[in-house]
């Protein structure tokens, strides 16, 4: 079994490895029956129970979950959301992508180093899956948090939409002709917590840092504590420079780690309030805003006092995110390779309701797409050997500007895989597309994984292309994502080639009778062959 490993990556110190530990999960994937919103339904659990439980460990610290497919009727996998998985690519998990899918009854190996600290989830990135609840939180904690002193507890606090109907039938029910406005499975109820309550202890003297994760399949939430301001330290697992807000607003798949504090004059239990934004634009009244999926829950000082009032917001008025700073100052980097996407909805040659980037959607093909670039040889640095996975090409060290124009009325949650990005521009809603112009903008942006784009609108944003690989950039509201809503970025493939794989991920190919090498199509004779590429996505959903 062998583990990528790049030379020009530096060895962690022998102190640092000293310090270090490993943390192991052993887990068995599991059908479970539940009812977080008071609704029972099957779910998809860890180990016979759900919730599914937490990930913890401190940075630097070795990762290693065992997952064993117990569903019996579906596969599966994980992927580990926003960790970069540098030098352990292969270890990402998106099925079709980095590995092929968990069948039931076999086990895979996950094993990654939590090198970098933050508030981070896990989730299936298999057949629509995670609003099925396979989900759950992933804390790296660090020992030199620059905010450790200014907070005195922690709390992991999750919201979600929530579904009463299973995935895969909600996918089928929207991957229809009939579907011409494109219309996602619109969310039941909101939970927070998985439904397990969001009462918060509240204690005179103490200061909270909470670690704030979106679970959605679909919708954004906003967050309103009464009385109390949330001062923000880090978004998506990045440092930044302290801000202080009075609304927030928090896209499927992002984080906010922000501290609340209990001051001398408080002296009863405080509602906060959770809106579910399932409306196209919240900024745009022409095209209709509503509120009409809310919780309440309670910083509780006393359970003996009331805890009848509620938190009312009058408009929902969010701190604008892309005008944070990062806590190291970094400046803004110059760039050398321009992607530029245009998001709109489509229809494939059946007429089915797809999503494309520059219309092409993408479809997944035989061989994962990180598998073709370890054994195509050179030919992995031309984008035909992958077929529509929407491919893009970056070698090592380039700087790359994504931008994404949504030529949508409503906004959209864009994440990459492998890399935090410099969110240089994020304008209102309505701006139009990218003008193509390269000034005004932020001289220190803040850096995240995952950016809302608002409607009608673009967003500007550049990593540095360090971590070879195979990294998707898609759309986080999941039913677009099973739209085609997802392009590739194959980064330096030159040093992914002759790449090999861990035996148990080989093997979970190989009970399914995927092929694991050559091109998109498994062709190894001639990898620029494209007989037996999909090239058209199936009219029966199966995940």
């Amino acid at each position: 079994m062998l583990s990528s490993r790049f030379s020009s990556l530096a060895f962690l110190s022998l102190a640092a490895i000293a310090k270090a530990g490993t943390v192991t999960y052993n887990w068995d994937v599991t059908w479970v029956w539940g009812a977080p919103d008071g609704v029972y339904r099957p779910l998809i659990g860890i180990n016979g129970a759900w919730p599914c439980p937490k990930i913890e460990a401190t940075s630097g610290d070795t990762v290693i979950v065992n997952l064993s497919n117990k569903l019996g009727n579906e596969t599966s996998g994980l992927h580990f959301h926003g960790i970069n998985q540098v030098s352990t690519q292969e270890m990402d998990g998106p099925s079709g992508v980095t590995q092929c899918p968990v069948p039931p009854g076999s086990t895979i190996k996950y094993q990654f180093v939590a090198d970098s600290p933050g508030t981070f989830w896990y989730h299936s990135h298999n057949m629509g899956q995670y609003p099925d609840g396979l989900r759950g939180p992933l804390i790296i904690h660090d020992p030199n948090d620059p905010f450790a002193d200014e907070y005195d507890e922690e709390v992991v606090m999750t919201v979600s939409d929530w579904y009463h109907s299973q995935s895969l039938d909600l996918v089928r029910n929207m991957l229809q002709p009939s579907n011409t406005r494109f219309a996602p499975p619109f969310p039941d109820s909101i939970t927070v917590n998985e439904g397990q309550g969001g009462n918060i202890n509240f204690t005179k003297g103490k200061t909270y840092r909470i670690r704030l994760i979106n679970f959605s399949a679909f919708a954004s939430a906003m967050v309103h504590f009464d009385s109390h301001d949330m001062n923000i330290i880090m978004n998506d697992a990045s440092y930044i420079k302290k801000e202080k807000a009075y609304m927030l607003r928090i896209t499927a798949a992002q984080r906010y780690d922000f501290l609340i504090s209990c001051i001398d004059r408080d002296n009863r239990n405080f509602p906060y309030l959770i809106g579910l934004d399932t409306n196209r634009d919240f900024t745009n009244a022409s095209l209709g805003v509503a509120w009409n999926k809310n919780y309440t829950g309670y910083l509780v000082m006393d359970p003996t006092k009331d805890l009848t009032k509620v938190d009312v917001v009058q408009e929902w008025k969010p701190i604008d995110d892309s005008h944070f700073t990062p806590y190291d100052n970094a400046d803004a980097m110059s760039y050398n390779h321009l992607v530029e996407l245009d998001f709109a909805f489509c229809t494939d040659k059946n007429g089915y309701p797809r999503s494309c980037f520059n219309n092409v959607t993408y479809i997944a093909q035989k061989v994962p797409t990180l598998y073709s670039a370890a054994t195509t040889g050179d030919d992995n640095q031309n984008p035909v050997v992958y077929g529509q996975v929407n491919p893009f090409i970056v070698n090592y060290g380039d700087i790359v500007q994504i931008v994404i124009n949504n030529l949508d009325e409503a906004g959209h949650p864009f994440h990459l895989h492998g890399h935090h990005f410099q969110v240089l521009d994020r304008p209102k809603s309505g701006t139009g597309k990218w003008p193509k112009r390269d000034t005004n903008y932020a001289s220190h942006p803040p850096r995240r994984d995952t950016v809302a784009v608002y409607g009608r609108s673009y967003g500007v944003l550049r990593f540095k292309a360090t971590n070879p690989g195979v990294w998707l950039f898609h759309c986080h509201i999941e039913w677009h994502v099973e739209m085609g809503l997802t392009a590739t970025f194959i980064e330096a493939p030159d040093r992914l080639k002759g790449m090999t794989f861990p035996q148990d991920h080989i093997d979970a190919c190989k009970a399914q009778d995927i092929p694991y090498k050559g091109n998109a199509a498994g062709n190894t004779d001639n990898y620029t062959d494209t007989s037996g590429f999909i090239t058209t996505p199936p009219t029966t959903y199966n995940g």
